[in-house]
């Protein structure tokens, strides 16, 4: 049996039917694993220790009334719990960051999934530019200069914040647009961070696929498909999950990747593709392990902790 705690969001709002940690959890407890969910704001460390208030919690698949608490405890990270899952939603933002650098006093003594360091140094926009060929033409930039060049350069482009998450704030402009510097300004006011522009991939109206990898792996794949006259396809704004097989280039991309995830400790990943192009690498709380299930059967949670059950048999 491993002890388990899971940072996340409260758990009594999550989607039984739908959502990833969910998944993860009900999957720990078939196997006899104790667990323990608790909020990031309730870290705390104090000389080289870190604790969390937690609560045990017991899950059942009914909605609505699909999970009781115990009473809270005071839990060590170092020593109490064997490994810990890193499973809130962004914003990628420096609470987020903050938490990477307190999981990181107990990682590897006690495994922290994904790896804290390595989640921190990975954004998912940023992550894939290290694959050149792999993805679209993109810049990253605040310079307002850079990305009007880029758009005169490459016509119709996407325009989507660094750190944004689930097609917050995507918007697609056209060749000769005009509202490019409208929207960089209108960023700027809320954020001092960069933005990404990519080349538009017209391939996006057929789908987004949803590439799930275990230890760098890929296990499957669903494919999310925009509405109509839309660009983001993602699951939280409207888009369709509908099955999907990996094509050749997929899996050329996912052995190009693949090594790099493994030796980085990021064990669970979702990436991102559109037609031939990675778009991102999803490290923080990446989703669609539900309806992969769904679709084919493949179970990602299951395959996630035979790997974690391994680790930690050594």
């Amino acid at each position: 049996m491993l002890r388990v705690a899971i940072q996340m969001d409260p758990v009594e709002a999550v989607n039984i039917e739908s959502d990833t940690t969910w998944l993860m959890m009900t999957t720990a407890q078939d196997r006899g694993h104790a667990q323990w969910v608790y909020d990031f704001r309730t870290l705390a460390l104090e000389d080289g220790r870190l604790f969390c208030r937690a609560r045990p919690v017991t899950l059942r698949q009914t909605e609505g009334d699909h999970v009781t608490f115990g009473d809270e405890v005071k839990l060590d990270l170092g020593a109490d719990v064997d490994v810990v899952l890193m499973r809130q939603d962004p914003p990628f933002d420096m609470a987020y960051v903050t938490a990477t650098y307190l999981l990181e006093t107990v990682h590897p003594r006690t495994l922290v999934v994904n790896d804290p360091a390595e989640v921190r140094s990975a954004p998912e926009k940023l992550l894939v530019t290290q694959f050149p060929g792999l993805t679209p033409p993109t810049l990253v930039s605040s310079d307002p200069v850079a990305l009007v060049d880029f758009h005169q350069r490459h016509g119709d482009v996407v325009l989507k914040p660094l750190h944004g998450a689930a097609g917050s704030g995507v918007v697609r402009l056209k060749a000769g647009d005009p509202n490019l510097e409208a929207l960089i300004e209108i960023h700027a006011m809320g954020s001092r961070d960069p933005l990404v522009i990519q080349k538009f991939i017209p391939a996006v109206s057929k789908g987004d696929k949803r590439i799930i990898l275990i230890d760098g792996e890929p296990v499957g794949a669903i494919n999310r498909i925009p509405a109509s006259g839309q660009v983001r396809s993602n699951l939280r704004v409207g888009g369709t999950a509908a099955p999907v097989e990996l094509t050749a280039r997929d899996r050329e991309i996912c052995a190009a990747i693949g090594p790099t995830l493994k030796a980085r400790g990021l064990l669970f990943v979702g990436i991102d593709v559109i037609g031939d192009y990675l778009t991102e690498i999803n490290v923080t709380s990446p989703t669609g392990a539900q309806q992969l299930r769904r679709f084919t059967g493949v179970d990602a949670a299951a395959l996630m902790w035979d790997v974690i059950e391994r680790k930690r048999a050594v």
